[in-house]
């Protein structure tokens, strides 16, 4: 991304996690702030990102990320603007873009986003969102700070709660069909040291093949299921265990609780 001086404030996961894409997509460290209140954390930050500089407050930026707990967006949006920050993006889940805007003053461009926990190895999936005073460049800095550490795509941000439900806790998801897969394998027989490396592989090469082939997930779900064959057999015991629905369902709360808790956090 272009370069400029940018402050990421809340060194934890996933303020890491930008700073590690930021980084390597060539933003220089010495351009580059993370503020961390623990000073325990900053050590590890220290040694983890040589170069970058790591202060327990906000100092002078032009631009700034909000990583930090929802209930301590507000105040850390005010402390980057009176740093001198002119666009923020935070990534504090229920915070909405009329809280933002309101802590960051009139004038400053404020974006809304919500990344997941694949950002930390590269391949994250983010939904973000723009604020009224958003510009062009603004897009384009929302655009490079997420795209640092996977895909982002603009939505409104009445989807974003929706994206949260999805994206933003879908990774837990599959980590709970992988847990369901390892205990079937065991007892099927495999005891857990095999069977731990072969689910692994299992949703890495199935994700890998869905993201590479230009099909469907049904078209791909088609071709490796055989008439009679022991997938349909699979494949029949899940419908009529609900498990879609299930799914649909499981997508459907985790979006109301996101809009929940950005109603509270406006409280």
């Amino acid at each position: 991304m272009e370069q400029a001086s940018l402050t990421i404030i809340g060194g934890g996961n996933m303020g890491a996690a930008l700073a590690h894409g930021l980084l390597r997509g060539g933003l220089a460290p010495d351009m580059l702030t993370i503020v961390e209140l623990s000073a325990e954390q900053r050590k590890v930050l220290n040694s983890t990102f040589p170069g970058v500089h790591i202060n327990e407050s906000v100092q002078k930026c032009s631009a700034a990320v909000i990583a930090v707990k929802p209930g301590d967006a507000a105040q850390a949006i005010t402390d980057a603007v009176k740093a001198g920050a002119r666009t923020v993006l935070s990534i504090a889940a229920g915070v909405s873009l009329a809280t933002l805007q309101k802590a960051a003053g009139d004038g400053v461009a404020v974006i809304r986003a919500m990344p997941n926990t694949p950002s930390l190895v590269g391949e994250g999936a983010a939904g973000y969102s723009m604020g009224s005073s958003c510009t062009e460049n603004s897009e384009k800095f929302a655009a490079d700070v997420l795209g640092s550490v996977g895909i982002a795509v603009r939505v409104e941000e009445q989807q974003i709660d929706a994206i949260t439900g999805l994206t933003g806790s879908g990774p837990a998801y599959l980590f709970y069909i992988a847990e369901s897969l390892m205990a079937a394998a065991q007892e099927m027989g495999i005891d857990a040291e095999l069977a731990d490396p072969l689910v692994r592989q299992l949703l890495r090469g199935a994700g890998v093949l869905l993201a590479q082939s230009p099909e469907s997930p049904a078209q791909l779900r088609e071709r490796v299921t055989s008439p009679g064959g022991t997938t349909a057999a699979g494949l029949a015991s899940l419908r009529s265990s609900g498990v879609g629905e299930a799914i649909v369902e499981a997508v459907r709360v985790a979006t109301a609780r996101s809009r929940e808790m950005g109603a509270e956090a406006q409280k």
